[in-house]
C-alpha cells in the first residue's frame, strides 16, 4: 500500500494534515502541508484524548475544524489548480492525505474533500508506515557505482554530467545541502533533519533503481556534515567497486580555491576551527592566517593536505580493497572526457567478473 502511494503522489497532490511543526520537521517528498490542527491545537486535542478519552477529544477536534472547513476546501482547490491532471473530469480529480498513524486527521480531511467531489485516497497506517517503508528501503541489495577521489576531484560534476547521459545517480551530498569537508556548509542552504534526508534518499533510490545499468554515487564517509548516511546503506557501498579519480594535487587545489575563496574570510576561518582538533594546531593558526592574510591557495593547500590523508585512510579500510579499487588516472578536471574514463573501466571492471 505504502509503495502504490509513493507511486500515485509523482502524478497527484498528496496532503499531509499533520501539524506545521511535524511536517517542518520532515515528511513525504513531494508532499504539501495542509494542517487540520495548529501545533498548539494538536497538543490540546491529544491531552484532552488521554486525560478525558476519545469521544473529548474527537468533540474539542471539531470545534478546531468546524471553522477552517472552507478555507481547507479553497485551499485544495488551489493546490489542484497547479497539477496538471489529465483525462480526470474536474469532480473527479484524485487526492492523496495522510496524518500520523492514519487516524482521525486523515478520516476526517478525506471526508470533507470526498463530500466536495474529489476521489480520495489515504495512506493506511499514515506517516508512521511510511517511515517505516522508508528503513526498509535502505536495507535492500543494490548495484553502485561508487565514484572515488580526493577532495577537488570534481566527482559532483562528473556526477552531473553522467545524469545528462541518462545514467541513474543519487548525489548524497545535494540531499544533505553539505558537500562533506569543514568547508561543506558554505554557500548551501540549511541541512534537513536527518529524518527529511532519509526521505528523500529513500526517494532516490527508488527513483534510481528503476533503472537496470547500477547507480552512480559518490564515495562519503558515513557522516555528512550533521547528517548520516544511513548504516546498513553505508555497508552497502562499502562492499561495491570504487572507481577512483586520480588528479594531481596542484589541479585540485586551483580547483577547490576557484570554489571556496568566493566565500567570507570569516566564514571560511570558522569552518576551519570546526576541525581544528583535528587538523593540529600548528596547521590550523597557518591555515587562518593565510585565509586572512587573502592567501587563499596556499590556506586551502592546508586543508587540502589533511583531507588526502584523512580519505586514504578512509579509501583504504575496506575489506578486499585491492580488489574494489580501481584507480583511474586523469589530466584534470574535465566531466565529459572523466565520463567517457569512468564508463570504460566499469565495463573493463565487470567484464573480468
Amino acid at each position: 500500500m505504502c509503495h502504490l502511494f509513493i507511486e500515485l503522489s509523482q502524478v497527484h497532490p498528496v496532503l499531509d494534515v499533520r501539524s506545521p511543526g511535524e511536517f517542518l520537521h520532515a515528511h513525504i517528498p513531494r508532499a504539501l502541508s495542509l494542517p487540520l490542527f495548529t501545533d498548539e491545537e494538536r497538543k490540546v486535542v491529544g491531552t484532552a484524548y488521554k486525560q478525558q478519552g476519545k469521544q473529548a477529544a474527537i468533540k474539542l477536534g471539531l470545534e478546531y475544524f468546524g471553522v477552517k472547513m472552507r478555507s481547507m476546501v479553497e485551499e485544495v482547490e488551489r493546490i489542484c489548480g497547479s497539477f496538471e491532471l489529465e483525462n480526470q473530469p474536474s469532480t473527479k480529480r484524485t487526492i492523496l492525505v495522510h496524518c500520523w498513524r492514519g487516524g482521525m486527521r486523515s478520516a476526517g480531511v478525506a471526508w470533507l474533500l470526498d463530500l466536495y467531489g474529489y476521489r480520495v485516497l489515504t495512506l493506511i497506517g499514515g506517516y508512521k508506515i511510511y517511515r517505516n517503508w522508508v528503513l526498509d528501503q535502505f536495507k535492500e541489495s543494490y548495484s553502485f557505482h561508487v565514484l572515488g577521489g580526493y577532495t577537488g576531484s570534481g566527482k559532483t560534476i562528473l556526477l552531473h554530467e553522467l545524469e545528462k547521459r541518462g545514467a541513474a545517480c543519487i548525489n548524497l551530498e545535494a540531499l544533505a545541502n553539505h558537500k562533506g569537508s569543514a568547508l561543506g556548509a558554505l554557500g548551501e542552504k540549511r541541512q534537513p533533519s536527518q529524518e527529511m534526508f532519509e526521505n528523500l534518499l529513500a526517494s532516490a533510490l527508488i527513483k534510481a533503481n528503476a533503472k537496470e545499468a547500477g547507480i552512480y554515487i559518490e564515495d562519503e564517509s558515513q557522516r555528512i556534515g550533521n547528517l548520516q548516511i544511513p548504516m546498513p546503506l553505508w555497508y552497502t557501498m562499502r562492499k561495491m567497486h570504487v572507481y577512483f579519480l586520480d588528479i594531481p594535487f596542484e589541479t585540485r587545489l586551483d580547483y577547490i580555491t576557484d570554489e571556496y575563496s568566493i566565500h567570507p574570510k570569516e566564514s571560511i576561518v570558522e569552518s576551519i576551527y570546526r576541525i581544528q582538533k583535528r587538523l593540529g594546531g600548528l596547521e590550523t593558526k597557518l591555515a587562518v592566517q593565510n585565509i586572512l592574510e587573502g592567501n587563499f591557495k596556499e590556506g586551502f593547500r592546508i586543508l587540502l593536505k589533511y583531507y588526502d590523508k584523512y580519505y586514504t585512510k578512509g579509501l583504504n579500510n575496506r575489506i578486499d580493497a585491492e580488489s574494489l579499487i580501481h584507480t583511474m588516472k586523469v589530466e584534470g578536471i574535465h566531466p565529459d572526457t572523466n565520463a567517457n574514463i569512468l564508463i570504460e573501466n566499469i565495463k573493463n571492471t565487470h567484464g573480468k567478473n
